[in-house]
């Protein structure tokens, strides 16, 4: 089948061609003859009930430098799509949750990857609760009296926004440390939100594993090791990719969120494992696609695209006036 796919996704000038999924979906779809249209979630408006966006004629490649070409824009009713898929980075913040909730008008006739109301309700530090048994010792608070108690439990801890990404402001805070409070001084001035307390794991030294599972099925693996001196395992900061096998506990952790995910429309999810535990379920913008495919020579991107044509064969259209 030919499909009219819409990427929502940051900037093209901004991808990195070795390293983006985002891309790595791009050339898949582009090879199986599906017509790609490119636009920013800024382009996006609903108009008396339906969506638009200006897009523009995409085509891609492996080139660095000249990776991509973009067409003239022009203002399409989403509803006119096959698929759209939903790839900007976060924060996930407001502007992002907006983007759903325009995106949810379009949804199932036009396929949202991933479905934009279950990206709304399952971010990343909170899909990850409803799965007890599975994760570290965890804490979500504002309130400073149940940090202090979790950490004279549990001593040595990670500290975290609760939205964030990237790695990007998350603290080890050791049993030593005097600037606990200082942290949540800070944090107090930085969010609304209440922040994630998770005992620390000594394992994170030997990698944060991220596996992607495809329609709650996993797909492959890669291991990330922090740089010496550095608690966060994020590659944009530094992090090692290394080849990475499944074990045991990590496919019982993947059997026991598949069939979850796979019933709220999750096809494309990145899950962190940290020795035995599951640490984030990330289904706004996982990445990974691209070193799992060089580690174990697979293509992540072609069982995506599997995944996302069977879904759109089994929906049925309704036709746009």
């Amino acid at each position: 089948m030919s499909l009219a796919v819409s990427i929502q996704m940051d900037p093209m000038e901004s991808v990195n061609i070795n390293a983006d999924s985002t891309f790595a979906l791009a050339l898949e779809a582009q090879r199986r003859g599906h017509a790609l249209f490119h636009y920013l979630p800024t382009d996006l408006a609903l108009k008396n009930g339906r969506v638009t966006a200006w897009v523009r004629p995409l085509s891609v490649r492996r080139q660095a430098g000249d990776h991509f070409t973009l067409g003239e824009a022009q203002l399409v009713d989403l509803a006119t799509m096959d698929v759209v898929l939903m790839r900007q980075d976060p924060p996930f913040d407001m502007a992002y949750i907006t983007a759903t909730h325009l995106l949810e008008h379009i949804h199932p006739q036009t396929l949202v990857v991933n479905d934009p109301v279950h990206v709304r309700n399952a971010p990343e530090k909170l899909l990850v609760t409803h799965f007890p048994g599975l994760l570290p010792p965890t804490l979500i608070t504002s309130d400073r009296r149940h940090i202090l108690e979790f950490r004279n439990e549990y001593k040595d801890l990670v500290l975290k926004p609760l939205f964030g990404n990237g790695g990007a402001g998350v603290f080890h805070v050791k049993p030593d440390d005097e600037n606990l409070n200082s942290l949540l001084e800070m944090f107090t001035q930085l969010y609304r939100e209440p922040v994630m307390v998770q005992q620390y794991l000594p394992a994170v030294r030997e990698g944060d594993k991220r596996v992607i599972l495809v329609d709650g099925q996993a797909a492959g693996a890669v291991n990330r090791v922090p740089q010496a001196g550095e608690a966060r395992s994020n590659l944009h900061v530094g992090g090692r990719a290394m080849k990475a096998a499944l074990t045991a506990r990590d496919r019982e952790i993947c059997e026991a969120i598949g069939p979850t995910l796979r019933a709220r429309g999750l096809i494309f999810v990145g899950i962190d494992i940290i020795g035995n535990y599951l640490t984030e379920i990330n289904v706004t913008s996982p990445t990974g696609i691209q070193e799992i495919d060089r580690f174990d020579t697979v293509c992540v991107e072609a069982q995506i695209w599997d995944a996302i044509e069977l879904r759109r064969a089994s929906t049925t259209r309704v036709p746009t006036a």
